[in-house]
């Protein structure tokens, strides 16, 4: 399995914007599918956006035109962009890999994939 890092969480106002990112040393992560997920306080892991090997991406509804998903293979690196943020984003980021070809259509929606530690968000009103 491949380890992960996360990056470039923080506090931001309303509207504003974070760039997270992942990285997992010492592995490449060109052959697998990669996920940013999501999880605020008592509720369950949500995913937020999703990139197959071969750069396609997936959004839930409720970010899509406001957050971006990008890889870089060659820097083993994953991005999320995040602009126009809300306050009910506020959560506990993940990176999440998963070596299955249809992770991006399948578990990474509700919450699946092998997890790093996290990267807090929080958005302020």
């Amino acid at each position: 399995q491949v380890q992960v890092v996360e990056s470039g969480g923080g506090t931001v106002q309303a509207g504003g914007s974070l760039r997270l990112s992942c990285t997992s040393p010492g592995k490449s992560f060109a052959g697998y599918s990669m996920g940013w997920l999501r999880q605020a306080p008592g509720k369950d892991g949500e995913g937020v956006a999703c990139i197959s090997v071969r750069g396609n991406s997936w959004y839930i509804d409720s970010v899509k035109g406001r957050f971006t998903i990008s890889r870089d293979n060659a820097k083993n690196t994953v991005d999320l962009q995040m602009n126009s943020l809300k306050p009910e984003e506020t959560a506990i980021y993940y990176c999440a890999t998963d070596s299955t070809m249809s992770y991006c259509t399948g578990s990474w929606r509700s919450g699946g994939g092998n997890r790093g530690q996290g990267t807090q968000v929080t958005v302020s009103s």
